[in-house]
Order: structure tokens, then C-alpha cells, then sequence
């Protein structure tokens, strides 16, 4: 049978996530609300998007929190670690953007550069890029990562599921080799599931083939209930 989705939104309560204040998004130059004071998200906002993490939400924070993974930074400023992980990544084919109604970032590697065709081992000339990646996740450790691992429809059902968690597990450990806490850190392969693209053609299926690290910030509340034992 195959696995659903093992995630969920909830807008309303992401929509939490902004904060008072008009900045200049580093990004794109342009004002908006401020999203960069994540420290002070708290209660239903946080809960709604930490309750759709690989695992669940509590035992994961307890985890980081106690390893001393996390904690300890406050204002966790997305917008700049966005900009930096696209400035740093620039050219590699990586794609760099905000999710969940811009409360969490989603980091996109293709398959083309990542993997051999039918392959779970990282490219070396890859290596270099993933470095970077992890490098920010220990920049702005107050975060918790899942790394979800998508094939295209060719070939079985089975075999796509298996290279798809293969994927997922080889990024996943590779960080853990550069320095990021494995407190911190899931996968999940959804094998065929969950294309974002047209199998059909070509182009649609080489969409289809990725691995995505998730970043989900972690509010200085949800640090602190965590440390107290709620």
C-alpha cells in the first residue's frame, strides 16, 4: 500500500507566524511584514506546523533540546539563512524557497546532480555543495530538518520506494557526517507518491526524481517548554 503524506498544513494558524514591523526582505529588496523574529512564535502557530514533523513534534524537541542540539538563539532570522543557503548554493542547481506560508524552508536537490541514474551514492562534486548546507543548518541551529526522498513512475512501485528512502537516508547522514546534530535530523522516502510534475515527458519526470530537506524553525517558547518538561 502505498504511504501517504505524513505531513499536514494548517494556514490559519501558520499565518501566525509574521510578526508586527516592516523590514526589507534581503532577498528581494522589497518592505514587508517581518518574518526573521521567529524566536517569539509560541502556542497554536508553532504547534500546527511542528505537529506535522517526521516523528511528531515532542519527543523531537525533548531529543535536540536535551543533546543540546538546539536552544539558545534567539530571533531566528529565516529570511537571511534563506538568502545566504541561495547565494551559497548559487549555480549548484539547488532551488532555494520558502513553504508553509513562509514559515519553514524547503531545500530542493535535483536528481540530475545529486545521485546517478538508479544511484543512492552523492555524487562527489556534489559534496562540496551539501557542505554548505550543512554548514547553515549549524549556523541556525534552532531548527529541526526532515529530508524527504521522490522518485519518477518508471520502473516498480517497490523499487522506487527503496531508492527513495536509500536517497533520503545518504543526504540525511551525510549532514550528520558534517557536523549537524542527528537529534535534529529525520527522513522518509515516498517513493512514486508525490510528483510535482507530469510523468509523462521528460522533463516532468526528471522533476519528479529529487530529495527535499526541510528546515521547520523551532520558537524560543517551544525551546523552553521543552527544557521545563511540558
Amino acid at each position: 500500500m502505498k504511504k501517504s503524506r505524513l505531513f499536514v498544513s494548517s494556514f490559519a494558524a501558520l499565518s501566525l507566524l509574521t510578526v508586527s514591523g516592516c523590514v526589507t526582505d534581503p532577498n528581494t529588496g522589497e518592505k514587508k511584514v517581518s518574518r526573521t523574529a521567529i524566536g517569539g512564535i509560541g502556542g497554536a502557530a508553532a504547534g500546527a506546523l511542528l505537529g506535522g514533523l517526521i516523528g511528531g513534534k515532542t519527543g523531537r524537541i525533548v531529543g535536540a533540546v536535551g543533546g543540546g542540539a538546539i536552544g539558545g538563539v534567539v530571533g531566528y532570522k529565516m529570511d537571511q539563512q534563506i538568502k545566504e543557503l541561495k547565494e551559497d548554493t548559487a549555480g549548484s542547481g539547488i532551488d532555494v524557497t520558502p513553504v508553509d506560508d513562509g514559515s519553514a524552508i524547503l531545500v530542493n536537490l535535483p536528481d540530475g546532480v545529486t545521485f546517478e541514474v538508479g544511484s543512492y551514492t552523492i555524487n562527489p562534486t556534489f559534496r562540496t555543495t551539501l557542505d554548505s548546507v550543512a554548514d547553515s543548518l549549524m549556523k541556525y541551529p534552532n531548527s529541526l530538518v526532515d529530508v524527504y526522498g521522490h522518485t519518477d513512475s518508471t520502473g516498480s512501485y517497490e523499487f522506487n520506494q527503496r531508492l527513495s528512502e536509500q536517497r533520503a537516508q545518504a543526504v540525511s547522514n551525510y549532514l550528520i557526517s558534517r557536523g549537524v546534530s542527528s537529534a535534529r535530523i529525520r527522513w522518509q522516502g515516498f517513493g512514486e507518491t508525490q510528483p510535482v510534475a507530469d510523468n509523462a515527458t521528460d522533463y516532468g519526470r526528471a522533476r519528479n526524481r529529487r530529495v527535499e530537506i526541510k528546515i521547520i524553525p523551532i520558537s524560543d517558547q517551544e525551546i523552553q517548554q521543552a527544557q521545563q518538561g511540558n
